[in-house]
């Protein structure tokens, strides 16, 4: 049975765009155009409008993207009903984290796990980690390695791996800029201090509550996505950023870095695993979340 052309259609549903929904789906553009005219002509209805610019689901389309949704789940929980028979999981989930999450993560959450299910397939993307949650929403990511939103939505579960500190990181050789007393800051030595900030995501909304709270309006020197970009722009003598510890203690730059003693201290980061709550019917899905309470 080929669902094949059900996974393109809700791929281009989700992206809305030829090149990203194919990059999703592993195949070319015109593999991906292909099978939607094919699926169209299958069904005799106009599934998409697309132009060279745009791509807008039809009235159609709205109506066979529900049944697309719940026929593929159907058949992924056919699927586990059938492995459960035979006790062996194949498979493919897929995985989404930040560069530092890769080779912090990865090896305690999947050594023993491919060990006990070999035939399931891991297909791993990595990113800015801001951007984590909503890959995870619009199901374009099985599971997200991610930093527990202040405000965990109601339809995501997540489960902790780690807890880290946000910190303030310099470049160790100084620089004139610098507050002199970070334990005590006030707004006159915060001033002309060069920050680099994430562009959004959790960091991004501590430090801005930071400098809410102090009374300061921070020099923004840049804004980047990623949190080793920070570091490695830190080393460079661009400016002062904040990041989570374990990034820091993981990159490869830590002795060209300090971490300022500022007060107060931002807020701790809980790291962990994030999945769609019924995503977890997945019995491929849930046997990797269950891997961390063994």
């Amino acid at each position: 049975m080929d669902y094949r052309p059900l996974t393109h259609f809700l791929a281009l549903a989700d992206h809305l765009h030829f090149g990203r929904a194919s990059d999703a789906c592993h195949i070319s553009p015109s593999t991906l155009s292909r099978s939607i005219r094919q699926l169209e002509e299958t069904l005799g209805v106009t599934l998409f409008e697309r132009d060279n610019r745009h791509v807008t689901l039809t009235r159609e389309g709205l109506l066979f993207h529900a049944y697309a949704r719940e026929t593929l789940e159907q058949w992924q929980a056919m699927q586990a009903t059938l492995m459960a028979e035979t006790r062996e999981l194949a498979g493919e989930i897929s995985i989404y984290c930040s560069v530092t999450a890769s080779y912090s993560f990865l090896y305690r959450l999947l050594s023993e796990f491919r060990l006990r299910h070999p035939r399931i397939e891991i297909k791993l993307h990595t990113g800015d980690p801001a951007d984590a949650i909503a890959r995870v929403q619009a199901e374009q990511e099985d599971i997200a390695i991610t930093a527990r939103p202040r405000s965990l939505p109601d339809a995501l579960a997540f489960k902790p791996l780690a807890t880290s500190p946000l910190v303030f990181i310099a470049p160790r050789d100084g620089a004139d800029w610098l507050p002199k007393t970070p334990d005590i800051p006030t707004p006159s030595q915060w001033k002309g201090v060069p920050m680099i900030l994430s562009e959004s995501g959790l960091s991004r909304d501590h430090a801005d509550t930071w400098f809410r709270a102090m009374g300061i309006s921070p020099r923004i020197y840049a804004q980047v996505a990623g949190n080793e970009a920070i570091v490695s722009m830190v080393g460079l003598g661009f400016g002062v950023g904040i990041v989570p510890r374990i990034v820091l203690d993981n990159s490869p730059l830590l002795d060209r870095i300090m971490i300022l003693p500022v007060k107060p201290e931002l807020p701790h980061y809980d790291v962990g695993l994030c999945v769609l709550k019924r995503r977890l019917k997945s019995a491929l899905i849930d046997a990797l979340w269950a891997q961390l309470s063994n």
